[in-house]
């Protein structure tokens, strides 16, 4: 018996395993009774590990796992009652039903994330171990996660980032033989996963997964480690998996001898045996402890099946903050503070976001930047001059990593901070998107609001630079068809610099387009707040609105300056933040004027152009006098020739004439 572990720890240990073991043979009984719908993904084989582990932490200490959590959520402490309500759909739920079995979170006992990605926590527990360093709280970060795992790309990009960054995770492998269906030696060509901690230079150790000692002292050594400062360590716990990967598996895919064998080594029972071998309970005691979990799981299982589901309120609740949320005050207190220059005094684009990075550095010690060489001045020089100012560890400079930075950045909102995080070309997106898309843009609402993730993702647009097709994508389309983000794109110094403050301040994940042929753009810049989702007129007219935004609303204002001597007054409507959308300014404008031209860098097959020329043409139909038309790039990705690049983009010759065949139509 190890001197590591007390007996009341041991024995609390063997009642998570019975209580997780009993709410599985729950769970599983309703499913097949047909008193319970959900995929459900059974964690029976590894209780040792949870139970293990666990015991390892404290109590505030971060928690990150997978649809396969059950025996992780439990074992760290969140209540039966919430977790079975969320796993079944209920109102009661940890998320108010709306996660679902692969999205629990539970903040109070340090459940961040429980997510139904493969491989994508481990970015984002990184970002949480980040976070607890740089407060100060003494926190470490355990992220839970399969052997299949550790052959997607966010377990690489996490395991280096902790490495270079010496963060207090523990990257917990609960190798269980199999992934999905795949059996380990068929998708690793490594003995054991812990060999591949040397890769990234942190220490490797492999224990007996069926064994919750041999667990929680690898943990343990793992733990003191983070918490010296001597950064993150993996540990894999080799178990196995009894029953298939979801609920109705055959695993036919299985050797009947070898999950024959694998039953034998039970960790339940051989636990039990153990503690009764010891002295620590007796056969009555160890039986009176199954019987009990028995009881309250089918006891906890039954109230919950009689619970309501969310009600139809629910459907829209938690997307985003709620209105009236006190992101606006501080938007306008952080704006007030700006030392802006004196109001005749012009600055660029990129000097603009660079003041209100420094304001909300100099005014929140929450705020922090990450990103490919940002420590120096990054690519295009945003940042320039930050580090020296505000410090490295504030201004963080990451490997070329794109999952990890917007992992971490995910992470690291829901630890307390308020990142800023940058990929440094909108292209870039497709590599990380599933941070953006499925986790920051999600989590608050899976949680139920309990996990929102306050986090700006600067980017890059390179359109017009002749730098070729992956450098040069407008991409805002994507961002504004998945709800939970926000999108902005700034177009003049003093836009740029309040929205910029505003995102900062705000609750939700925010996506800053930056259009590099703008930044050395200048203009005068006062220190009005911008509230999101607040368009602006940069041009008056009556005959007709161009609706714009970026770059795109100085070509318009150029075209409508010209327009003027031929006796047409264009309206240059600038929309500023994409999502939310100024709706009412839109149909205002266009109600007024009736003809709207949409002008646009993206291409226009499928562009957000297409989503206004709808809206419009539905609320203002029969008070439009001529159809609306959207101006955008060319069906191509943009090629690098220069000639073919300015034909293949929006110019404003395309945009004259359009606007000449609105004004001409007489339907």
């Amino acid at each position: 018996m190890t001197e590591a572990v007390d007996d009341a720890t041991l024995v609390q240990m063997f009642e998570t395993m019975a209580l997780v073991a009993a709410t599985d043979d729950a769970l599983r009984a309703a499913i097949s009774a047909g008193s319970a719908t959900l995929a459900y993904y059974s964690p029976r084989g590894q209780e040792a590990v949870a139970a293990g582990f666990a015991a390892a932490l404290r109590p505030d200490d971060y928690l990150v796992t997978t649809y396969r959590g059950l025996h992780d959520q439990i074992a760290k402490g969140v209540p039966l009652r919430p977790l079975l309500a969320e796993m079944l759909g209920k109102a009661e739920g940890t998320g108010r039903g709306k996660g679902g079995p692969m999205h629990v979170s539970w903040p109070d006992v340090g459940l961040m994330l429980t997510t139904g990605v493969v491989g994508s926590g481990l970015p984002i527990a990184a970002g949480l171990a980040w976070a607890a360093a740089r407060q100060g709280e003494g926190r470490v970060t355990v992220a839970s996660f399969g052997d299949g795992a550790t052959n997607i790309g966010a377990f690489h990009e996490a395991a280096n980032l902790a490495a270079v960054w010496g963060l207090p995770v523990i990257f917990l492998c609960q190798n269980n033989g199999y992934g999905e269906h795949t059996a380990f030696a068929d998708h690793l060509r490594v003995d054991h996963v812990a060999q591949r901690a040397a890769a990234y230079g942190m220490p490797g150790v492999t224990v007996d997964g069926n064994d919750p000692v041999a667990v929680h002292d690898a943990v343990s050594v793992a733990v003191a480690r983070a918490r010296a400062g001597e950064g993150p360590t993996l540990v894999e716990a080799v178990t196995y998996r009894l029953f298939g990967h979801v609920f109705g598996d055959r695993m036919t895919y299985v050797d009947p001898k070898e999950l024959e064998a694998a039953w034998k080594r039970e960790p339940v029972t051989r636990f039990r045996q153990t503690l009764v071998e010891w002295g620590l309970l007796s056969e009555a005691d160890a039986a009176a402890i199954e019987e009990r979990s028995a009881t309250t799981a089918a006891a906890t299982l039954a109230e919950v099946l009689e619970l309501p589901e969310p009600g139809a309120d629910e459907v829209l609740t938690d997307v985003v903050a709620p209105a009236g949320a006190d992101a606006t005050k501080r938007t306008a207190r952080a704006a007030t503070k700006v030392v802006v220059p004196d109001g005749s005094v012009e600055v660029s684009v990129r000097s603009a976001i660079t003041l209100a990075l420094d304001e909300a550095l100099e005014s929140d010690g929450r705020v922090v930047l990450l990103g490919e060489d940002i420590s120096d001045s990054g690519v295009f020089g945003v940042t320039k001059g930050l580090a020296a100012k505000h410090g490295a560890d504030r201004v963080r400079d990451t490997p070329i990593s794109e999952q990890a930075i917007v992992g971490a950045a995910v992470g690291a909102a829901l630890g307390g901070l308020r990142p800023v995080a940058e990929v440094m070309f909108m292209d870039f997106l497709g590599l990380c998107l599933d941070q953006l898309a499925n986790h920051a843009a999600k989590l608050r609402y899976m949680s139920g609001g309990l996990t929102p993730v306050p986090m700006v993702l600067r980017t890059a647009v390179g359109g017009g630079l002749q730098v070729g097709a992956q450098h040069s994508q407008m991409l805002e389309a994507w961002l504004t068809h998945v709800p939970g983000l926000k999108v902005v794109v700034p177009s003049t110094p003093s836009d740029a610099r309040g929205l910029m403050a505003a995102c900062i301040a705000d609750e939700d994940p925010c996506v800053f387009i930056e259009q590099v042929l703008l930044l050395s753009r200048k203009g005068v810049i006062d220190s009005t707040p911008i509230e999101l989702g607040v368009a602006d007129i940069k041009r008056p007219g009556a005959d007709v609105t161009v609706v714009t935004y970026g770059r795109q609303v100085h070509q318009a204002l150029a075209v409508a300056d010209a327009l003027t001597s031929k006796g047409v007054e264009v309206e240059v409507l600038d929309l500023r933040s994409l999502v939310p959308l100024d709706e009412a300014a839109v149909l205002e404008s266009v109600g007024r004027t009736r003809r709207a031209v949409i002008l646009h860098e993206a291409v226009v097959t499928g562009g957000f152009g297409a989503e206004l020329a709808a809206g419009i043409s539905e609320a203002l139909f029969g008070r439009l006098v001529a159809p609306v038309l959207r101006v955008g790039a060319l069906p191509a990705p943009l090629p690098y020739a220069r000639g073919l690049e300015r034909l293949a983009l929006p110019g404003p010759e395309r945009l004259l004439e359009a606007l000449e065949w609105v004004m001409a139509y007489e339907g």
